[in-house]
């Protein structure tokens, strides 16, 4: 058993009231863990101490948690997907580059191991993986030491836009039943891993790919297993169209027909609700609808603000009463960032400083994403609770003056302030660098990835188009 570490004298903690049912800052105290769970949270721990650090200069928090990321392909879509947006399609991006260019299987393995990498330094401890099952993906996550929750994802449809201003679906003679097989595979090997940091949910992998009769199925099965269920639902204008064009009814309302929504699951993103000012739709019922199911929502500001898509607001589906975490979804994989777009976003599309505050967006990257999770041991410092923390060094000069040190943390140092992390009293991230997995070797496979690909572009893409056309350079290449 790993012997008891404690932290002397933490300048700050972001510590918990039990009393409250909050977070407070603490000054000046001490952190203790032992075993994977924390012992102490306050002055003066008297107990013997195999390992002291000093807490001089840092901050302490809990780690973060990331309800919603798809670390299989994202890395090696930097530098391509940033401009893509088809104004004939409500400025997704879903519909033209996902089919067209994305890593085989061993750019997934490197592309998910970057990944993990960039979520351990910026203070991610536990992570929502959201991939298609792959050989391997269970020891890749257990040897990055991330807390992992294996969502893996089923459809029975693949989206096809043969002409750049038309989605069509295609749907499998088995109506997903295989691809769900393989995914529920893999939630059973999670559930049923040694390691104690695994787990699983049921991830039907979008709302318009899937049949009623296999979304029950998954419903049941999470139930059956005491998971939950997450799903992509209301993320994109072509979506919510589809949708209402079936059934006639928004894609919530379908949900909520069909008892999909209820306290153990997980919308993704849910930004196109019947209020949303890009929709004509004469309802105003799917916030309510949401709020009183008890559904959570997965909110993934960075990968739709590139399109100019924006959630309506953050505020005001936490007035509703409706849980917000947050995922990181696409690149970067900070959550950080993701977090200080949350509140921004949400002020201005609210057009009130009021909408998100800075606890608010804390709150979800903790406290309630652990909620949705079904932890009570997640996202709090405080006795009992899981060892996951993040050492924040104060005195680096993205963090001065550290006056409120979640504030500068959030909106000016972000990653590059985490020093140390912990995953269940584990040291994951030491001096900012990733001690679990090699990421130069991982990075390399993400390079090598993209080489593989670009070639496939023409055959993938309705346009026919390179690489090059299809997302071209920030400037004119010019040859020496």
């Amino acid at each position: 058993m790993i012997g008891t570490t404690v932290i002397r004298s933490v300048e700050w903690v972001v510590g918990w009231d039990d009393d409250a049912g909050a977070h407070r800052y603490m000054k000046d105290i001490d952190v203790a863990f032992r075993g994977g769970d924390i012992l102490h949270v306050g002055p003066n721990f008297d107990g013997p101490a195999e390992h002291e650090i000093a807490g001089a200069g840092l901050m302490v928090m809990p780690g973060l948690i990331d309800v919603h990321s798809h670390p299989l392909s994202e890395p090696m879509n930097k530098g391509y997907a940033e401009d893509i947006g088809n104004p004939a399609l409500g400025y997704s991006g879903l519909y033209d580059y996902m089919r067209a260019y994305g890593p085989d299987e061993d750019g997934m393995r490197a592309c998910a191991q970057a990944a993990y990498g960039e979520l351990l330094m910026g203070g991610v401890t536990t992570l929502v993986d959201l991939s298609v099952p792959y050989d391997g993906w269970l020891d890749l996550l257990q040897a990055s030491g991330l807390r992992g929750i294996t969502a893996p994802m089923f459809r029975a449809a693949q989206w096809v836009n043969r002409t750049g201003h038309a989605v069509e679906w295609e749907w499998a003679e088995d109506g997903g039943e295989a691809a769900y097989a393989a995914a529920l595979a893999v939630v059973d090997a999670a559930l049923n891993h040694p390691s104690d940091r695994l787990s699983a949910m049921l991830s039907p992998g979008q709302i318009d790919t899937c049949p009623p009769e296999l979304l029950a199925k998954a419903r049941d099965a999470a139930r059956e297993r005491g998971v939950p269920l997450t799903i992509h639902a209301a993320q994109s204008v072509v979506e919510f169209q589809e949708m209402t064009r079936r059934h006639g009814v928004t894609p919530i309302r379908w949900m909520a027909d069909q008892g999909l929504l209820a306290p153990d699951t997980i919308v993704a993103h849910a930004i196109f609700l019947d209020h949303h000012s890009w929709l004509r739709w004469g309802t105003r019922d799917d916030l309510r609808i949401l709020a009183e199911s008890g559904a959570g929502i997965a909110h993934c500001p960075g990968v739709f603000q590139r399109h100019g898509i924006v959630l309506e607001d953050f505020g005001r589906y936490r007035a509703a009463g409706i849980p917000i975490g947050i995922g990181t979804d696409s690149f970067p994989h900070s959550l950080t960032e993701e977090m200080r777009s949350a509140v921004h976003l949400a002020r201005v599309s609210a057009r009130r400083v009021e909408a998100a505050r800075t606890a608010d967006v804390f709150d979800a990257a903790t406290i309630t994403a652990a909620g949705l999770l079904g932890r009570d041991d997640l996202g709090r410092l405080v006795p009992g609770a899981k060892a996951d923390l993040v050492l924040v060094d104060l005195g680096h000069p993205a963090m001065r003056p550290a006056r409120d040190p979640l504030k500068s943390f959030l909106y000016s140092a972000a990653d590059r302030a985490v020093r140390d992390v912990y995953v269940g009293g584990t040291r994951v991230v030491a001096d900012g660098r990733v001690t679990t997995l090699d990421m130069a070797s991982a990075l390399d496979g993400v390079d090598a990835a993209r080489a593989r690909a670009t070639p496939l572009v023409p055959e993938r893409h309705w346009s026919g188009g390179s690489l090059d056309e299809v997302s071209p350079l920030s400037y004119l290449l010019v040859k020496g």
